[in-house]
């Protein structure tokens, strides 16, 4: 059964975001889009990231085009437009699937370590934008946040696991 350090994923601006190099911290792995009502959710994201990352937090974005095409830009205006209205400086992969044939596997794997709210039917789909699955420092997925949880929502469990 692979971990969580064996995924790597096409970095937005080229080359690699390899999860090994995040071993030993927590993460925060959240499906993103541009034009999505929880779009303001990446300032929360950046205060964490800022507050947190020099503690061992690293939050990783996922641009995502699945739910209602709000994900349409291409590479460059994703990363100009978190960049201009969010001052994101967290690492955002390429746009990927997060469900169905050609979610990437690291969703996949996602989902099968914490379901969804219908999880017990054996559906573990992300349901929309701004899904947030948190990871210990050992790899684990400790829990899974739905779209309306906000980011300040979840910094005392983060903090917990610092």
């Amino acid at each position: 059964m692979p971990s969580i350090q064996d995924f790597s994923v096409p970095a937005l601006t080229g080359g690699e975001i390899r999860l090994s190099e995040h071993a030993g911290r927590v993460l925060l792995l959240v499906n993103t889009a541009s034009k999505c009502g929880f779009t303001p959710q990446y300032d929360g994201l950046e205060k964490l990231h800022r507050e947190y990352a020099s503690r061992g937090l690293s939050v990783i974005g996922f641009p995502c085009d699945q739910f209602k095409h709000q994900e349409p830009g291409s590479p460059e205006e994703i990363a100009e437009f978190c960049r201009r209205n969010h001052g994101v400086t967290f690492p955002l992969s390429a746009k990927i699937d997060v469900n169905g044939k050609g979610a990437h596997p690291l969703w996949e794997w996602l989902r099968s370590q914490k379901g969804g709210l219908l999880g017990w039917l054996g559906r573990n789909e992300v349901r929309w934008n701004f899904t947030k699955f948190l990871v210990d420092r050992q790899g684990v997925v400790v829990a899974r946040y739905g779209s309306a949880t906000r980011p300040e929502e979840i910094a005392s469990k983060i903090e917990s696991l610092l």
